[in-house]
């Protein structure tokens, strides 16, 4: 009956777990460019009762007895399906439609990925930056800082679907200014390493950044200006995980109840 406590309990650890991943999930259903998490289950050890087991007529079975010491969690993984379209409407909000990451420089000069594109720009000594809202540089295909030209205008920059950044000549016709916004791909994104303000982390498990404008192996992604990428979170979804969950968690509790009432009658016996 004592294993019957820490299998339970192990249940209830595990489940507050799944409620957590639920509850971010749920938390950040308005997070621009946020990959719902999934909580996933793996068993614990088996206690092998017996190898062998018998039938009434002394006969083998063809399996032996194993009771299972409950379970724990193996990861939380992200969803990296894409997420719905919002326009904007503002010039400087990018989604993008696709498997890329847009790629950002972060206070230490490491690369960082984000699936947020709602930009700003940040007055410079060599002209305009395009940055975050928490000014980190956004960098172009080559790795390297976006600035614009103090000849341009920011307000009139456009973007087409493959990032690349015109202003408009005296015509109005869109001339390239040679800039084109980075973007990035990867073999494996659910081994990204999380970081606050919704940045990713390239990591072993993720695999090395994949420029999409130096590998032609790569389905390119389109970038929409004046729109930006929401939540993949269905809210509906979330609460039935929830109800599950929740269910489960009871369950446990209930199982660790009846163990108790169980070992106190064995304690009463006389």
């Amino acid at each position: 009956m004592v294993r019957s406590l820490w299998t339970a309990a192990s249940g209830m650890i595990t489940q507050q777990t799944n409620i957590d991943t639920i509850s971010n999930n749920l938390a950040n259903v308005n997070t621009t460019g946020y990959k719902k998490e999934n909580a996933e289950f793996k068993s614990l050890l088996y206690q092998t009762i017996q190898e062998q087991s018998y039938d009434s007529n002394g006969l083998p079975k063809p399996s032996g007895i194993q009771v299972g010491l409950g379970v724990r969690n193996s990861a939380i993984t992200s969803q990296y399906t894409q997420g719905n379209l919002l326009e904007t409407g503002n010039d400087l909000d990018f989604a993008i439609e696709g498997k890329g990451f847009f790629m950002v420089q972060t206070s230490d000069g490491t690369p960082a990925y984000t699936r947020n594109g709602s930009f700003q720009m940040a007055i410079g000594v060599n002209g305009t930056t395009l940055s975050t809202k928490e000014g980190y540089p956004v960098l172009d295909s080559t790795g390297a800082p976006i600035v614009i030209d103090e000849i341009y205008n920011p307000a009139n920059i456009t973007s087409n679907e493959s990032g690349e950044l015109s202003y408009p000549d005296e015509s109005n016709n869109d001339v390239p200014i040679g800039i084109r916004i980075g973007v990035a791909q990867f073999n494996n994104p659910g081994g990204l390493q999380k970081m606050a303000n919704s940045l990713l982390m390239e990591t072993d498990a993720s695999g090395m950044a994949r420029l999409e404008a130096d590998d032609p192996t790569l389905q390119s992604s389109k970038i929409r200006q004046r729109y930006l990428e929401g939540s993949n979170v269905q809210a509906v979804d979330e609460i039935v995980n929830l109800i599950v969950a929740q269910r489960a968690y009871e369950m446990n509790s209930k199982i660790i109840t009846a163990t108790d009432e169980m070992l106190q009658q064995a304690n009463n016996l006389r």
